[in-house]
């Protein structure tokens, strides 16, 4: 134990005194900032405003086909249809003409069957889809004014459902779309927190291991050690590296929330007297959302999810982390790496993008299996955990995950004690079973 604990805090003061290290901590969440600015960014910089020509022969859509910013509908004479479509191709800053024939009989099926959109150069599917969309909205109006309904029935009639629910089990509030989407939320962010840093600090694991061999550091290492104790130690510091970076993102990511609340709540006393704001900003109160996610958050039962959050995370990092290190004793150079490491990668992408269907029905078989089976368990059962999970299911689980990890660590350590010390000589799956039963 005192070796596994020297060779520990020797890794772990090596990584965390590295400058990249350092700098990667408080620059990421800035990085993932920009980065999600810049996706917004370039959705909105691909966005342009289409202008059509509208030749209404019906009248209904005169003053009822409103333009966006997005889209212009300009109204021409019904006259001017035939030269407008000859020049059509050549006219620049329109993009096409929409014609509408007259409404006979009140037979809409027919106005609907004869319209069409003529245009000059290729348009969006979006665009396409929103011309089509005004249009329904306008003739599903007239039809309901024809059926005698006023403006309020419609209203009534378009009115939604809200269907609140209330879990007998829990007995602890309702649970409402609110509440769904924030524990929806919750779990997408934990499980990308297990899948990110279990991968990223698995191959940091594998590098370390890899670069210690080619080296020959170890040879003098494993002198004094046993490669088990050495194994174990550079895992352990790893792992102590990784829960000191999410903690110094979570402290980080509460002062921006205080920071961010306080800011809105300035930003909403010092609004110019534009009333257009001000409507808005009454719209969106942010303190009041932020408020009811704050009271919906701590109606969890958050110590079992942190509890469940940190025993899953520590033993799936430490269950892949093994076998990045067994990967790392067993080749000689990255590129060989790469063939190995998709039997860590793939598992966990299975039990990641599974665990999207388990956000829809959490109590589901395959949310069930995914979170029993250890090598998806560490992502699946953490995205359970949100909308709640029997006790028993999480002992069964951990229990199996603990075994499972138990066995890795054994079997891991069984290659890496032959694998650290050959070189020049790849390793097959053949010589691969054999040293794990040597």
């Amino acid at each position: 134990m005192k070796n596994i604990f020297l060779i520990t805090k020797r890794e772990y003061l090596t990584q965390v005194k590295k400058k990249s290290f350092v700098i990667l901590t408080l620059l990421a969440p800035v990085l993932m900032i920009g980065f999600a600015a810049l996706i917004g960014f370039m959705f909105k910089a691909n966005e342009s405003t289409s202008t059509f020509n509208v030749v209404d022969k019906s009248g209904l859509f005169v003053g009822n086909l409103k333009s966006t910013d997005k889209i212009k509908y300009v109204f021409v004479p019904a006259v001017n249809e035939k030269s407008l479509v000859a020049t059509l191709k050549d006219m620049d800053g329109i993009e096409g003409l929409l014609i509408i024939p007259e409404l006979k009989n009140q037979n809409y099926d027919e106005l609907q069957k004869d319209s069409k959109l003529l245009i000059n150069k290729k348009i969006g599917f979006d665009t396409k889809t929103k011309v089509a969309s005004d249009l329904a909205q306008i003739i599903r109006k007239e039809k309901i004014k024809t059926l005698g309904i006023s403006e309020n029935q419609m209203k009534n009639l378009d009115a939604n459902f809200e269907l609140n629910t209330q879990n007998v089990v829990d007995n602890k509030s309702s649970d409402n779309d609110l509440s769904f989407g924030v524990k929806s939320g919750l779990a997408m962010v934990l499980m990308y927190a297990v899948f990110m840093f279990i991968i990223i600090y698995g191959v940091r694991v594998m590098r370390s291991v890899l670069e210690e061999k080619n080296n020959r550091v170890v040879e003098i290492i494993i002198s004094s050690v046993k490669p088990f104790e050495l194994m174990m130690g550079k895992i352990l510091g790893v792992t102590l590296v990784a829960l000191t970076q999410f903690c110094i993102w979570i402290t980080m990511s509460v002062i921006g929330a205080l920071f961010l609340n306080t800011g809105i709540a300035a930003m909403k006393n010092q609004i110019p007297g534009g009333e257009q704001s001000a409507e808005m900003m009454q719209k969106f109160d942010f303190q009041q959302i932020a408020g009811e996610v704050s009271h919906i958050l701590l109606d969890m039962n958050v110590a079992l999810i942190i509890s469940v959050f940190i025993v899953f995370f520590l033993l799936g990092y430490i269950f892949y982390s093994s076998m990045y290190a067994a990967i790392g004793s067993a080749v000689d150079n990255e590129t060989e790496t790469q063939q190995f490491t998709m039997f860590a990668i793939i598992p966990l992408m299975v039990g990641m993008y599974g665990s999207f269907t388990i956000m829809n029905n959490p109590e589901g078989p395959l949310g069930f299996w995914l979170s029993m089976i250890p090598f998806t368990s560490p992502v699946a059962m953490i995205a359970r955990i949100p909308f709640g999970v029997p006790v028993w299911q999480i002992i069964l689980s951990a229990s199996l995950l603990l075994v499972s990890t138990l066995l890795m660590i054994y079997i891991a350590a069984k290659v890496y004690r032959v694998g650290i010390l050959m070189y020049g000589n790849k390793a097959t799956a053949k010589e691969l079973w054999k040293w794990i039963r040597s």
